[in-house]
């Protein structure tokens, strides 16, 4: 994980900060959808896009979001200002505060994720649902991440997990721990009794100390609509309804944590906080997912129930890298959309593929030199390692032009092509190499990381 160091100073929480607990660090990037008062822009997305797609339950469905499965660098955010306090109850509120985060602690995990093919990490918080280990948090917490652990605060174990299905417009996913049983369980409340000025506790793995840190506040607004982005994650943007709003300071690392009520039960799911462009008068605000609407979605995954937009299981994997969405159906167009002298493909400029012929992950990844001469068709920027593609002899710079007969123009095309299929399906794969040789070769779909 990238060194945040230096990033602005803790903010001063007067007689909100509940002692022994350290203050809440300025915030950064991991695990959080960052709100904006404006849909954030599709911009560059620094190291191209890796094929790894969902399942949608039928051909007829939406199709994916736009940045599936894009790999980008992690960049910090800019810190939070800190706010006037919520309240000013003194040692009362502190007491009551720590007695809610004794209560909800146990039934919580801390989540790390390794990005194998971003060459990153990240870090975020997960709420206990079962004793057997079953885990809710927020979709954007396991996107891209080829590994998921979790350490649960109850009895201190680190558990493998696996990734049992997400929802990519509702930011949800609930995953497995495994081998787990005997665990606490986060209490839970009832989300549509909340009332606008109700007592809250944010609480997450803020920063990625790896503990639970709390923030007081009130419910300041019920059934909001937010845009959200991540700068630093695979999804640009994102539509949230039904939102819980506070002004708890919920920061980086407390996405999938609990919004607990004063009675010390979860009535929500900490998913975003203030973005950049905040002065700093304004108080700190976050938002929650409401933990009936959660719940339910988290019911059908386990259940093994797809929708049109619940995935079940990891995604199906080409193993390829490829321009963002929204490119265009010219691939040379798709190269110069990432403008100028610095392509997005790692800073590397549009010299070629830095010699390699396969990538392990997207630090050294380049625009190729040369472009199969075809005007049609989603450009391939690399190849993984060891990957599907790499197996039948595909290159950088080779153009994607038909798959299962299907013919394929913009990066969208192929991306809402491909999630029709189930990882371990063969598909026919259609392209032409830099040098204008045209190959078909059927492709085995492994299991991806998670949009």
């Amino acid at each position: 994980m990238q060194d945040y160091s230096g990033y602005g100073q803790s903010p001063d929480w007067g007689t909100t900060q509940i002692p022994p607990m350290p203050p809440r660090p300025p915030r950064r990037r991991i695990g959080i959808l960052s709100y904006l008062a404006v849909a954030l822009a599709a911009g560059a997305l620094g190291a191209g896009t890796v094929v790894a797609l969902y399942h949608p339950a039928s051909s007829n469905t939406a199709s994916p979001q736009p940045s599936s499965g894009a790999i980008v660098p992690q960049t910090p955010l800019n810190p939070i200002p800190s706010g006037p306090a919520p309240s000013s109850g003194g040692s009362s509120s502190n007491s009551s505060a720590q007695a809610i985060l004794n209560k909800v602690q146990p039934g919580l995990v801390i989540i790390d994720t390794t990005l194998q093919y971003s060459s990153e990490s990240a870090a975020g918080t997960g709420m206990v649902i079962s004793s057997d280990g079953l885990v809710l948090t927020n979709n954007h917490v396991i996107e891209g991440s080829t590994a998921v652990k979790a350490t649960d605060m109850g009895n201190g174990k680190t558990y493998t997990a696996k990734v049992l299905g997400y929802d990519v417009t509702g930011d949800v996913a609930l995953i497995q721990l495994q081998n787990a049983s005997g665990l606490r369980t986060v209490p839970i409340g009832n989300s549509s009794a909340v009332k606008t000025g109700d007592s809250v506790v944010a609480m997450g793995n803020a920063e990625g100390q790896n503990a639970i840190i709390p923030a007081v506040g009130q419910v300041t607004a019920l059934n909001q609509t937010i845009t959200a982005g991540d700068p630093g994650g695979t999804v640009t943007s994102e539509t949230l309804h039904g939102m819980i709003a506070t002004n708890a300071n919920i920061v980086s690392g407390d996405s999938g944590g609990p919004l607990a009520n004063s009675a010390g039960r979860a009535i929500g799911m900490d998913t975003a906080g203030s973005g950049e462009g905040f002065s700093a008068q304004q108080s700190a605000v976050g938002f929650a997912i409401p933990i009936n609407t959660a719940l339910a979605v988290a019911g059908q995954i386990a259940a093994g129930h797809p929708t049109s937009t619940i995935a079940i299981g990891y995604p199906p994997f080409m193993g390829i890298y490829i321009p963002p969405a929204g490119s265009g159906a010219n691939p040379q167009d798709q190269a110069a959309a990432q403008g100028g002298g610095n392509s997005g493909f790692g800073g590397g400029g549009f010299g070629g593929n830095g010699g390699q012929s396969c990538y392990d992950n997207s630090r050294n990844l380049t625009a190729p030199a040369t472009i199969a001469p075809v005007s049609s068709g989603t450009l391939i920027v690399g190849v993984i390692c060891n990957g599907p593609a790499q197996a039948i002899g595909m290159t950088a710079g080779s153009v994607i032009t038909s798959v299962n007969g299907q013919a394929i123009g913009s990066p969208d095309s192929l991306t809402s092509t491909v999630s029709k299929y189930h990882p371990g399906t063969a598909i026919s794969v259609t392209w032409v190499d830099p040098s204008g040789g045209r190959h078909t070769a059927n492709l085995n779909l492994l299991s991806g990381p998670p949009q």
